[in-house]
């Protein structure tokens, strides 16, 4: 390793106030927490090179669907066959891919990362186009739903995942990734690549006047959660170029990341603005992580955590009362000087030589104590 000349060591510490300056520039120069009314590829176009650290891309898909889809019955599925999912040929598709992703590692900090969903009609050739582009792909993450809309015609197995796909911008590339962030939203377990979550449905569904679903690809704040935890920290800027009805945005201001959406059509952005609206960040007490087994299906007490039912900050307690935990955003939990998960935690309170932490921790309800085994059996009875 060489070592700095006189000269050199002289001008490191104003080299690098000059370089913190520039990064609070950088910063004061996007429109953070904004959303941006217009083409994803001219809006980025307008912004600094290198500033942004995460990119979450959720492309047109490129359906080609042929005619109306109906249901056995006869009723007419709700799909996607918006005008901005249609191109004239895989060509197209490409070129358009190609532009977005351009302008998209331009404004990508050195150190940062992007993640693609798609189908098994476009991440082929999005993937295709990443490794030529020079992105380093470092995972390829199979989102399983566990509530799929089945395959109304019979004709093809039932399409039951998406695939994101997550790289950094070049191959030495020094990248976020909370590791032992993902590990305590797993109950101590490495988080692999196949996610099990739901679609998004029921109340977090967004519906119009008329009772119709606003966008028709919404995707769940939980997979969004994870996808956030994982690759960025508290105060990372986050664009979603193709941003919806604002998950991403959502979730990031419950995480305290910046956000930045990029969306052209008007119903989106309305919805998306009322609902960002209406989230609430944690509390900054709540935001530590860790630093740097089973029944059937099993349920991780991160899942409970990153689908709200148990949201960060929330107390538990033993039967008796005699310890309180408070949970954090990656599903650990902290008493004292004790943090893990909730099983590991509640054996270190008690010395004991393990514990179940689905019947030894509580969470108060109306006044009154329930095992949070009560909070599991609602997370699998909503699946």
């Amino acid at each position: 390793m060489n070592e700095l000349t006189p000269i050199e060591a002289y001008c490191a510490p104003q080299l690098a106030r000059a370089q913190k300056r520039s990064r609070r520039q950088v910063a004061k120069s996007l429109p953070l927490d904004t959303i941006i009314e217009g083409d994803c590829i001219a809006a980025m176009a307008r912004m600094p090179d290198k500033s942004v650290d995460m990119i979450f891309a959720d492309p047109p898909y490129n359906l080609q669907l042929g005619g109306d889809l109906l249901r056995p019955e006869g009723s007419k599925v709700d799909a996607c066959d918006d005008e901005w999912d249609r191109f004239e040929s895989f060509a197209q598709y490409d070129d358009f891919t190609r532009d977005w992703l351009t302008e998209a590692r331009r404004i990508l900090k050195d150190d940062g990362s992007i993640w693609v969903i798609g189908s098994y009609h476009n991440i082929y050739r999005v993937g295709s186009l990443l490794q030529d582009m020079g992105y380093w792909l470092l995972n390829d993450i199979v989102w399983r739903k566990t509530n799929p809309m089945p395959n109304f015609r019979g004709t093809r197995f039932t399409n039951a995942h998406e695939t994101m796909l997550w790289c950094s911008k070049s191959e030495k590339s020094k990248y976020t990734f909370n590791y032992r962030a993902m590990k305590a939203l797993n109950d101590d377990l490495q988080m692999r690549s196949d996610w099990s979550l739901p679609i998004c449905s029921g109340g977090e569904r967004l519906k119009n006047d008329e009772g119709e679903k606003v966008h028709p690809t919404q995707k769940p704040e939980g997979l969004l959660y994870r996808v956030l935890l994982a690759s960025t920290k508290p105060g990372d800027v986050v664009l979603d170029p193709f941003f919806g009805t604002g998950t991403t945005g959502a979730v990031a201001k419950r995480l305290r990341r910046r956000w930045i959406g990029i969306e052209r059509e008007e119903e989106y952005i309305a919805a998306a603005r009322e609902r960002i609206e209406m989230t609430l960040p944690l509390d900054e007490s709540n935001m530590v992580t860790m630093a740097e087994k089973r029944s059937a299906p099993r349920v991780a007490f991160g899942l409970l955590v990153e689908s709200g039912l148990v949201p960060a900050g929330t107390v538990l307690m033993d039967a008796k009362r005699r310890w309180k935990a408070v949970v954090g955003l990656d599903g650990s939990v902290k008493c004292g000087e004790h943090q893990g998960s909730i099983h590991q935690v509640g054996k270190l309170v008690q010395g004991a030589p393990s514990c179940n932490g689905w019947t030894f921790w509580q969470v108060e309800e109306k006044g009154e104590l329930k095992p949070l085994d009560i909070w599991r059996q609602r997370h699998l009875g909503g699946l």
